[in-house]
């Protein structure tokens, strides 16, 4: 360890070249990195549902589909609208009312059943296909081509079109989102250094750790938006303790060695002892994500968890020799610290233990009632602003022709007409559905499968599955679809035991059932991993149980809080805020333990040690959470995307609870389990 510090601090100014010329490649992976927009992606292969999304792509060539619609106009005016998008790249079929009525087929001769959902009032729905998947980069430009043909993007509806929308207001929300995080820590951190230009190196520092690791996600091929949205203030916040313990410990060894960079050598091993156990078990948090059903998880994690390992590198090599290199302008920009002791809260904390206790212990239930009973929604569509063009869409489909939740059956080729027609009468049966159509239903009008383009015959007479189409009027992921969709697969099995049931309510149902699952599991992983961890970190039986229980207990608030206000969660806000404000905020806890530790070795004094622990880690653990609380709180406040803006917002919230208790229950306990603290510690000193 010695040399690679000797050699970080002997050629600050290589180090400086190094790390700016790696932006380039940084840059390049950054830029060429595919971002994905559709969490359904990030479902199991090997479910029902996604293989019945590659069946109806590959032999029906619907991967994906949009209605249009468009009011007022005549059938020759929709059918030469048509012709001009099946011009469009990518689209596979169009198809509506226009093209079988009037010359051919009197419009009063479709059942009613069938009517309202292509015409009412004078709007006609024109449904498009696609050849590509909902989230495919040629389904987008044909949706955006789409858009542009029909001369407005209120008019065109679907997933594709949610998704569009949703990677345009990503893009457009993005660079907020750093510069409000850099704009409210930069406030933090000005208030908590004593140099007005050391702020901008610690922001400079994890930036360039920032642009590594979104550059590194080449490697995977590509990342959600999710992802790429958080990875920035999530890295800030969790990474800029690592920065600001070095530049302590640097101006501590400064006043007793008088070579710069012999202090900063000393600074550089000492932080490296002291942060290396808490960063493993921040990255062991983002890993448990990995544990996940669904793989978005996987995605977050991988990302985080290397963001970690790029900021700690960052920390000890390119913030070191900023601070070299600049060492006089570091000195020239010097100001008095003006960030307070805190002496307050310490002597609350050490004093009134029992009351703390009791405090807590009240809140313990409500904490446990709230995390229990916070409500969530799975709805995509939900997390965005309703003004968007595919929420106007969606809206206006779903009111003028009350298609709301259409699916597809896909039931064997050879199935019996008569099995086939009584399947049909029995799911016409069921409530909530107001539209079962099949092939034989179509040719039963009297309409000749001649006078139908290819397509549409590849969909009524496939070679290896008969394809019937239902419309629910449930909305998409709500309790009472999920219960329809049980009923009607149960009913279908009994048909054609291989039978599958495709479109977005199943997607969404699978969703909600693997997303459960998933709470449940990433929160027991990365319990149980951080737990390993620390016994090897703290050489510790009993204070990896306290200080887990003690962050689990922050959690439980921070969820808490969402119901007792009345907020609806995103799904992944619920699944993911835990982990990570585990993984990020145990580091409170650590700090606070072995600094007790240390005290406890120097004196038998269970009091005094607390005292002087409470005075060495209360101002670093809330520095820290501010800096976390800082770079989570503005993006918060400004995203319009739910799914963004409520993890940010139980993370900003979370990492104040999390400090709350850490500096007034965590001594509590500590002073309460002293002796068995003690008795089970290996690093405690003799003679205790």
């Amino acid at each position: 360890m010695k040399k690679i510090t000797s050699w970080i601090t002997n050629h600050s100014v290589l180090v400086l070249i190094i790390a700016f010329l790696l932006l380039i490649p940084a840059g390049i992976g950054y830029y060429n990195t595919k971002i994905n927009y559709d969490i359904l992606v990030y479902l199991p292969e090997d479910i029902e549902t996604i293989e019945g999304q590659n069946i109806l792509t590959n032999d029906f060539g619907i991967g994906a589909f949009s209605f249009v619609t468009v009011e007022n106009k005549k059938n020759l005016d929709i059918v030469n609208l048509e012709n001009q998008i099946r011009k469009i790249p990518n689209v596979n079929m169009v198809a509506s009312i226009a093209d079988v009525t009037d010359t051919v087929f009197p419009i009063e001769m479709l059942p009613s059943s069938i009517l309202e959902k292509v015409y009412v009032d004078n709007k006609t729905a024109i449904l498009v296909t696609f050849e590509g998947s909902t989230s495919e980069q040629s389904t987008i430009d044909a949706v955006t081509a789409l858009r542009n043909t029909v001369e407005n993007a209120n008019s065109v509806s679907g997933m594709t079109a949610m998704v569009l929308d949703t990677m345009e207001l990503s893009e457009r929300e993005i660079y907020a989102y750093i510069a409000i995080a850099v704009l409210l820590c930069l406030i933090v951190l000005v208030l908590a250094t004593d140099s007005y230009i050391v702020p901008l190196f610690l922001l400079g520092n994890i930036g360039v750790a920032i642009l590594y690791n979104l550059g590194s996600n080449i490697f995977l091929g590509e990342i959600s938006y999710i992802t790429k949205a958080i990875t920035a203030v999530l890295q800030l916040g969790v990474t800029m303790d690592f920065s600001i313990f070095l530049y302590h410990k640097y101006e501590s060894e400064k006043r007793e060695e008088t070579d710069s960079k012999k202090a900063m050598q000393k600074a550089i091993h000492e932080t490296f002892v002291s942060v290396v156990g808490s960063s493993l078990t921040t990255i062991a948090g983002f890993l448990a994500l990995c544990s996940m059903d669904l793989t978005l998880g996987t995605d977050i994690g991988i990302v985080m968890a290397k963001g970690v390992v790029c900021g700690l590198i960052c920390v000890l090599t390119l913030f070191p020799a900023l601070l070299l290199v600049f060492e006089k302008a570091v000195e020239k920009l010097k100001h008095k610290n003006r960030f307070p002791k805190f002496t307050g809260i310490q002597n609350f904390a050490r004093k009134y233990y029992p009351l703390t206790l009791i405090v807590f212990l009240l809140l313990l239930m409500p904490a446990l009632y709230g995390n229990n009973h916070t409500e969530v929604y799975y709805k995509l569509d939900e997390s965005l602003p309703d003004t968007l063009p595919s929420s106007v869409a969606n809206t206006e489909l779903a009111q003028n022709f009350n298609i709301v939740s259409p699916e597809m059956i896909l039931v064997k080729k050879d199935m019996k007409a008569s099995e086939r027609q009584e399947l049909i009468e029995s799911l016409k049966e069921i409530e909530g559905i107001d539209l079962v159509l099949s092939p034989e239903q179509i040719l039963d009008l009297g309409l000749p499968i001649s006078m139908f383009p290819e397509n549409i015959k590849n969909m009524l007479d496939n070679d290896t599955y008969q394809l019937i189409i239902l419309n629910s009027t449930y909305e998409i992921a709500s309790n009472e679809l999920n219960e329809q969709i049980g009923v009607v697969n149960g009913l279908v099995k009994e048909y054609d035991s291989n039978a599958i049931i495709a479109g977005e309510g199943p997607l969404m149902k699978d969703l909600t059932t693997i997303a459960d699952h998933d709470f449940k599991m990433v929160n027991y992983a990365s319990i149980g991993v951080i737990f390993i961890l620390m016994l090897f970190v703290l050489k510790s039986i009993s204070l990896p149980i306290i200080l887990i229980c003690t962050i689990e207990f922050a959690i439980l608030s921070n969820m808490a809080v969402a119901y007792f206000t009345g907020t609806t969660l995103p799904f992944i806000a619920s699944i993911v805020v835990g982990t990570i404000q585990l993984g990020a905020t145990i580091d409170y806890a650590i700090l606070m333990s072995t600094k007790y530790l240390e005290e406890r070795g120097k004196t038998k004094d269970k009091k005094e040690a607390l005292k002087n622990t409470l005075a060495e880690a209360t101002p670093s653990i809330i520095t820290s959470a501010f800096c976390f609380f800082a770079a989570t709180f503005g993006v918060a406040i400004y995203s319009k995307i739910d799914m963004i803006g409520a993890i940010c917002k139980l993370l900003a919230r979370g990492s104040i609870i999390s400090m709350v208790v850490v500096i007034f229950l965590l001594p509590a306990l500590l002073h309460v389990f002293d002796k068995i603290i003690m008795k089970t510690t290996k690093t405690k000193k003799e003679g205790l």
